[in-house]
């Protein structure tokens, strides 16, 4: 099995055999100009539409939308962020970006500081990696055995059950790119001066265990999806592909919660305003 045979359909993750039809691999960025132009404008429709219901659902506070996104170094993680929720209104909605764990933070156990960032009633939180950092990096580079990520696991399975029992909506993506993409990716950055501020050094460490992070993805998501906290496979070599994707999967479960402003209250008739 291999990431490549990964995709959700219809709330359901499966697994396609070699000879299968529909096989997921990162999607090619040889589309013709108005093939993308026509998947951004998609996309930014969707967009406006998200930022129309994102206020109902603040309005509401009855849900908790929390979006997760994981991928390699290059693979979109911010792009997607400001490409699909850039419309939203910021006082509802916030992106979080999890970094190396500060002094403090290792001082709690690996989900404390994942617990302080997830949204309120009526939020969304988008997370940039997350709490899956420490069942991946972790385990890549040895720094936990097989057996602690096995109870890690667990862990998650636990905490995300939790959340969606006390009204958290979860949407877990995965954007899968390819090693030869985001070796391209990792070129520009050093070749286009505007872009070198987004190139590190560390990219380059990391890219090494390639494989490695292929097959703790693999396993990670396998262990973790669940209706109530499904997992995503998005190909996304082709960044307009990938936004559409995801703008259209999140509108998608929007729709599905039937949101509704809350009803009028009648005493406010009675106020005049001089």
């Amino acid at each position: 099995m291999s990431i490549s045979q990964l995709f959700r359909s219809k709330e359901k993750l499966v697994l396609q055999d070699e000879n299968a039809s529909l096989k997921l691999i990162p999607a090619s960025k040889d589309s013709k100009a108005d093939s993308k132009a026509a998947d951004k404008l998609s996309t930014l429709r969707i967009a406006e539409e998200l930022a129309v219901m994102q206020e109902i659902l603040y309005a509401e506070k009855k849900h908790k939308l929390l979006i997760v996104l994981q991928g390699m170094d290059t693979s979109g993680k911010d792009g997607t962020a400001r490409g699909v929720f850039g419309a939203i209104n910021p006082l509802g909605a916030r992106a979080v970006a999890f970094k190396a764990p500060t002094a403090i933070e290792k001082e709690h156990d690996y989900l404390w500081r994942i617990h302080q960032q997830l949204p309120a009633s009526g939020e969304i939180v988008i997370f940039n990696r997350s709490h899956y950092e420490d069942v991946l990096i972790t385990r890549v580079h040895d720094w936990i055995d097989e057996a602690e990520c096995k109870r890690r696991l667990g862990h998650i399975r636990d905490f995300e059950k939790m959340l969606a029992e006390t009204g958290t909506v979860m949407l877990k993506f995965f954007l899968h790119i390819s090693a030869k993409e985001q070796k391209e990716r990792l070129e520009e950055r050093l070749a286009d001066p505007a872009k070198n501020w987004k190139f590190d050094p560390q990219d380059l460490v990391e890219r090494e265990f390639w494989n490695s992070y292929q097959r703790q993805y693999e396993k990670v998501i396998m262990a973790t999806d669940a209706d109530h906290a499904p997992w995503y496979v998005i190909p996304s070599d082709s960044k307009t592909q990938r936004n559409l994707a995801i703008a259209s999967i999140v509108q998608e479960k929007l729709i599905s919660l039937k949101l509704s402003y809350p009803p009028g209250n009648p005493e406010l008739s009675k106020i005049k305003v001089s």
